[in-house]
This record gives C-alpha cells, sequence and structure tokens, in this order.
C-alpha cells in the first residue's frame, strides 16, 4: 500500500479534474436514488388515488423526466472527465518513470528480460487506473449517496435509518475490505503469471528459429500453455471472490430494503407515513446500493494494483550505474577519442575488455570488427558512458568522460544502433528526435545526406507523411536510412554506428555502405559491424578478439 501511496503527487496535480468526475458520479447516484424514489410514490400514489381529477400528475411527470437527463448527462460526463483524468494521470506516471528510469535504463535492461520490461513499462501502469476509476471515485460517492439517504430516511422514517446506516456501511467497509485482503496475492500472482507468460511470448518469438533447430519448441509452447492455464485458474478464482462479495452485496441490500419494509409498515400502521411514501423509500433505499456494487465489484483489481505499483517503485529506484561528478568539467570542442588501458566485464571476474587500446583522431573513421559476443557493442556502451570500466580510461577531445555530465558527452556522440526504431508518428516527427526544432530545410539536408530526400519527396505528404506504427509504410532499407537521417541531423561531432545494416540484405547493405562515406564526411564515425565492408568505406579496420584490438594490416 505504501507504493500506491507514494504515487499520490502524480494524482494530485490532476484533482480538479478528479474532483468533477466525483461531483459527476454522485449527481448520478443521487439522481438515479431520487427518480426510483419519486417514481415509486408517483405509481402508488396515482394507483390509490380514487379521485383522479385531483393528483397533480404534471409535476412528478416533470421530475421523473428531469432527473432522467440528468443521470443520463451526469453519468455520461462522469464517465469522459473520470477517464480522460485517470488517463492523463497514467500518462504523468509513464513520464515520471522514464524520468526516473533514464540514468539507470542500461543497467534495468541487463537486469530484466524483454516481456517482463514491457509488463512492467506497460501493463503495471494501466493497473494503477484502479485507484480512482475502480476504488476512489465510487467509495467516496458511495459514501456521501448512503449519508443522504441516511438523513433522509430519519426525517422520513427514524426507526429504518439506524437499520440502513449499518447495512450500508457494511456493504461499503467490511465487504471490500475482507474482498481486498482476501483477494491481494491473487492480484499479486495475477501480476507475476502475466510478466511470465509475456517473457515466454518474446522468448518464442525472438528465439523460434534457435527453437525449431534444437526441437524445444514444444517443449516451450507446453511451458507457456501451464503458465496461461496457471493465469486462467488464477483469474477465475478471483472472479469467484468478487462474485461473492457481490452476491453478499445483494443480501445487505436486500436486507435494508426488508428492515425498512418492516419499520415502514409499523409506522403506516400507526398512520405515521403515506403507502407512496414507504414506497418510495423502499425504492431509494435499494438504488443507493448501486454504489457498492461498483466498489465491490471492482475493488478485487486493488491487489494487482498495489503490486504493480511495488513493481514499479523497484523499476524506478533502479540505482544509476553511473552518475556525474559534483563538479563537471567542461567539455573542450573536438571529435577525437581515446581509449587507454580499458577493462570492463559485467561480470567483474570475466572480463570481455581486457587492456585495450584505441585512438581515433576527430574527423576519422574506424571500423571495429568481431564475432558476436566479442564485446563491441560493449565498447560502444563505454565510449557512450552507459558504464564505467574496471580499468583503464575512455577520452573524448582528450578529457576523461568520468570527469564531465553525461549531458554534454551525449550532445558530442551520437548511436545508432542496430534495433533502432522507427516511431509511430511523421517523417519529420521521426528525424527532429535527433535535433528538436530543426527547420524544414536542415531534415532535407538530412535525408539527402541519407539518400533518402527522393523517396520522401515522391510522397504527396513529404516530411509529413505518417510512418505507422513502427514503421511498417516503409522498407526495411528506408527504416535504416531514415535512422541514419536522424543521426546525421544531431550536431554530435562523433557518431557510433552499431551494426547499422542489421537485418539488410547485401545488395541494400552494400548501397547503404556506399552512402556512409559521405554522409558521415567531417564527422569522426565508429563503425562496428561484423559485415564484410568495401573497401574505402573507414580509414581503418579494427578487429576485436579476445578483448583486444589488432589492426588489419
Amino acid at each position: 500500500m505504501r507504493a500506491l501511496l507514494s504515487f499520490h503527487p502524480l494524482f494530485r496535480r490532476h484533482l480538479a479534474g478528479f474532483a468533477i468526475a466525483l461531483g459527476l458520479s454522485l449527481a448520478t447516484l443521487l439522481a438515479g436514488v431520487a427518480l426510483l424514489g419519486i417514481s415509486g410514490w408517483f405509481l402508488t400514489a396515482a394507483f390509490l388515488t380514487t379521485a383522479t381529477m385531483s393528483f397533480n400528475l404534471f409535476g412528478p411527470s416533470a421530475a421523473v423526466r428531469g432527473l432522467s437527463m440528468l443521470r443520463i448527462l451526469s453519468r455520461y460526463g462522469e464517465k469522459l472527465v473520470g477517464h480522460d483524468t485517470t488517463l492523463r494521470v497514467l500518462a504523468d506516471i509513464r513520464e515520471w518513470l522514464f524520468r526516473r528510469l533514464g540514468p539507470g535504463v542500461h543497467q534495468a535492461n541487463q537486469a530484466l528480460r524483454k516481456g517482463d520490461a514491457v509488463s512492467r513499462l506497460t501493463a503495471d501502469v494501466d493497473a494503477l487506473d484502479s485507484v480512482f476509476i475502480v476504488a476512489a471515485g465510487p467509495l467516496v460517492t458511495g459514501v456521501l449517496t448512503a449519508t443522504a439517504v441516511t438523513v433522509f430516511l430519519s426525517v422520513m422514517l427514524p426507526a429504518a435509518a439506524i437499520l440502513y446506516a449499518v447495512f450500508m456501511a457494511t456493504a461499503l467497509f467490511v465487504v471490500p475490505i475482507l474482498l481486498s485482503s482476501g483477494t491481494r496475492r491473487l492480484g499479486a500472482r495475477i501480476i507475476d503469471l502475466s510478466t511470465e507468460l509475456r517473457v515466454a511470448a518474446f522468448d518464442m518469438v525472438d528465439g523460434h528459429a534457435d527453437l525449431i533447430a534444437f526441437g524445444a519448441a514444444d517443449r516451450m509452447r507446453a511451458r507457456s500453455d501451464a503458465i496461461a492455464a496457471d493465469l486462467s485458474r488464477t483469474r477465475l478464482r478471483l472472479a469467484r471472490a468478487s462474485a461473492s462479495a457481490s452476491a453478499a452485496i445483494a443480501v445487505l441490500g436486500g436486507l435494508a430494503v426488508v428492515g425498512t419494509l418492516l419499520t415502514g409498515l409499523t409506522a403506516l400502521e400507526r398512520g405515521l407515513i403515506s403507502g407512496p411514501i414507504l414506497v418510495g423509500l423502499l425504492l431509494a433505499s435499494l438504488g443507493s446500493f448501486e454504489a457498492t456494487a461498483a466498489v465491490t465489484r471492482q475493488v478485487a483489481k486493488f491487489g494487482s494494483a498495489i503490486a504493480a505499483a511495488e513493481r514499479l517503485r523497484r523499476l524506478a529506484e533502479t540505482p544509476p550505474v553511473v552518475v556525474d561528478t559534483l563538479h563537471p568539467a567542461a567539455l573542450p570542442a573536438g571529435g577525437s577519442i581515446s581509449i587507454e588501458g580499458l577493462t570492463f566485464g559485467y561480470d567483474p571476474r570475466r572480463p570481455v575488455l581486457r587492456n585495450l587500446d584505441l585512438t581515433v583522431d576527430a574527423g576519422s573513421s574506424v571500423a571495429i570488427m568481431g564475432e558476436s559476443g566479442a564485446g563491441k557493442s560493449t565498447l560502444g556502451a563505454l565510449l557512450l558512458r552507459l558504464a564505467d570500466p574496471i580499468a583503464g580510461a575512455v577520452r573524448v577531445a582528450g578529457t576523461d568522460i568520468r570527469d564531465i555530465a553525461q549531458s554534454d558527452l551525449h550532445a558530442r556522440i551520437a548511436l545508432l544502433e542496430q534495433n533502432a526504431p522507427v516511431f509511430i508518428g511523421t517523417i519529420g516527427d521521426n528525424l527532429r528526435i535527433g535535433c528538436n526544432g530543426a527547420s524544414d530545410d536542415e531534415c532535407w539536408f538530412a535525408l539527402g545526406k541519407a539518400r533518402l530526400a527522393d523517396f520522401v519527396r515522391s510522397l504527396p505528404a513529404g516530411l509529413e507523411t505518417p510512418v505507422g506504427e513502427a514503421g511498417h509504410t516503409l522498407s526495411v532499407g528506408q527504416a535504416r536510412r531514415l535512422c541514419l537521417a536522424r543521426t546525421l541531423l544531431s550536431k554530435a561531432e562523433i557518431l557510433v554506428l552499431d551494426e547499422p545494416t542489421s537485418g539488410l540484405d547485401r545488395e541494400t547493405e552494400l548501397s547503404f555502405f556506399s552512402d556512409l562515406r559521405n554522409a558521415t564526411v567531417g564527422r569522426t564515425v565508429l563503425l562496428i559491424s561484423h559485415a564484410h565492408l568495401p573497401f574505402g568505406i573507414v580509414d581503418r579496420i579494427l578487429h576485436l578478439t579476445d578483448g583486444r584490438l589488432r589492426e588489419d594490416q
């Protein structure tokens, strides 16, 4: 619960929206209660009246129609405002999470499997909508509605007010508390199993070829089926608990109505209340239990929300792998790179890079070749200071990168990784990620360098052309060139290109490499690749073997 409450500052920002939604929800419930009460009184009174001409039909009928319209409009408004505000809160939570995660993203990436990371960044955040939509809002409106009905009963039928208040309080507090405590472990289990299922799904997709080759596909499928079956059983147990709570609410509502009826019949015999008013009070009491049903029906999700909040807090509190020095030095101009005696390994007992040296002059280009797992991408990560070496130093423009601010370093170095994504949006949107506020002319210049300008000009909307989710409207080669143009648009003097032709066929790969030299003139380029490079693409080719670099002769 402490983890869930820690998000209250983000909810507090949208207090006005929640207050409006709460007011509309209360208006909906009170209109419904009043509608049932007046309708019951009106119909009963009209039936019992013998002198029909003396009965005023217009006032009650107008009230019924007015309350009906009010209930419809307030319910629509409550759904619109409540969901809009909740979605804004979830957007704030995602922004908060990414800001907190940014410095420690490399360590989180090492610690979490892909399915678990996706689950925390998406499903766990979505689970927090329970805090207002399915719990706090209905509970508050339920309490206010119950108070209003109790006060009205205390005036019209005092003996029934006490019974109603007891049954309503039990429905509003006792049943939800018992349900929440009894289903908290189930909610946490559902979160864990959902994560396991996502991890298994990603493993099956990413490792499909290997699973087929080693005959392990059936075992993996059986494992996924077992997780799915366990998840289904857990959700069924949660649904049964929620249904039992709803049944308890129905019983409590029935007892409240019976209690009101018995005390009302006594009052009716004594002439203290009329029959139509008694019917109206019975229906109003029954209608007020709508709020308790909403609370109980959804409070079972609270356990999942608590578990999701705890997982998000743990992720957000991941300590950063590297931190800026208290007094960072200014980064001099220049694009030179110097690596001296570099030793690094995620497991210090088994370093991937051993006493490695490398010097790259400003404006020159160097290719780092090697087998998969040799440490090529790790070298790029160290240059960007996503981790610090065990021994040795990495210098940019003659300055140890541990002595400068990370923001200055990342402004000097741009990374094009092998899985660089194309984001949903337009071509211009994707380009300006590399340089926020870049002009159209600058975008076209970068596209020209990446040899994509002619294609974009052929599109009816040009830079405003949507690329679809994950760039599905582009070919693989066009997507890679768009990512290259985005990198070139940045003002960085050093470019780190990590497997930039990954996933391309050989013809497209050669075309990409042939344009790379001209596109990066004047910048320092560190090209990480295992592909066979055409002659003249880079100034030097180095091979990374056993943690050390050797140059082609």
